[in-house]
């Protein structure tokens, strides 16, 4: 694959997004000409757009709302971006196929391995949402051994239908309350995103319950602020966003970032902030 020289975000709002900042310091570190930014668009244009970028032979990110269609749009999947159902990361082939792949799973198993310092295994996962983020959680929970996932959407239909992609480890649930008792809690909503509301009351969750949060703030998300004052284990989504971005990194050049230099920019643009 020809090397891209212009890497974009699509997302809508997105804005807020960090990944320019840490994959323009990673491709400066590496070498390499080229340059990554954000690009909000109209949901009304996704397609239209995407079309552009790949006459182009663009790659790159895409963020909420857009994983699911953009995992429509593409030519080419890997079987992991068909297994979640959702499209974070793409690129186009030689052969001028657009191919989407999915390295949320792998940023996200980074995240849980990080909170719980060790290797995941027979534990019972309560995942709020039932999007494209969801969908990359059980695609993860489903490697590891003995676990198994319960699902809980406002809307219960989208809960029943993900959770029976995933028949195997995962099962839908009405009750929220089955989720504060489990022993991994995953927000994957955008709940807390642009406030300090908390997708359940964390003083309902065990203070042993390990807690990660998808989305990222500054200073954290409240949810997780709350969960470690209990003096629970939290991690917001700064680790699943810089690991997925160091993966989809290696697709695009064939090799690896420097991660430090990547967490390096994120503390910079803090200090400077």
């Amino acid at each position: 694959m020809r090397a891209p020289a212009e890497l974009v975000l699509l997302g809508h709002p997105v804005a807020h997004s960090l990944s320019p900042r840490f994959q323009n310091a990673a491709l400066r570190a590496a070498g390499i000409d080229a340059e990554y930014r954000a690009l909000d668009v109209e949901p009304a244009r996704f397609e239209e757009v995407v079309a552009g970028l790949a006459r182009r032979r663009l790659a790159g990110n895409v963020t909420v709302p857009f994983k699911e269609r953009m995992h429509d749009a593409c030519d080419l999947l890997t079987p992991l971006a068909r297994r979640v159902g959702a499209v974070n990361t793409f690129w186009v082939d030689d052969a001028g196929s657009l191919t989407g792949d999915n390295t949320d799973v792998g940023g996200f198993d980074f995240a849980v391995r990080s909170v719980l310092g060790a290797a995941p295994r027979d534990l019972t996962v309560g995942v709020i949402g039932a999007g494209g983020s969801a969908a990359a959680v059980l695609a993860a929970v489903e490697t590891w051994p003995g676990a198994t996932a319960h699902v809980f959407n406002r809307t219960a239909e989208r809960a029943r239908l993900l959770s029976e992609r995933f028949g195997s480890i995962a099962q839908p649930v009405d009750d929220i309350g089955v989720i504060e008792g489990a022993q991994l809690v995953v927000n994957a909503t955008t709940i807390g995103l642009h406030d300090d509301r908390m997708p359940l009351d964390v003083e309902l969750l065990s203070p042993d319950a390990a807690v990660v949060d998808l989305v990222y703030r500054p200073g954290q998300t409240a949810f997780v602020r709350a969960h470690r004052r209990r003096g629970g284990r939290a991690v917001d989504g700064l680790p699943m966003l810089v690991e997925q971005g160091a993966l989809a990194f290696e697709r695009w050049f064939g090799r690896s970032p420097d991660r430090s230099v990547m967490w390096d920019a994120l503390s910079e643009g803090s200090a400077a902030s």
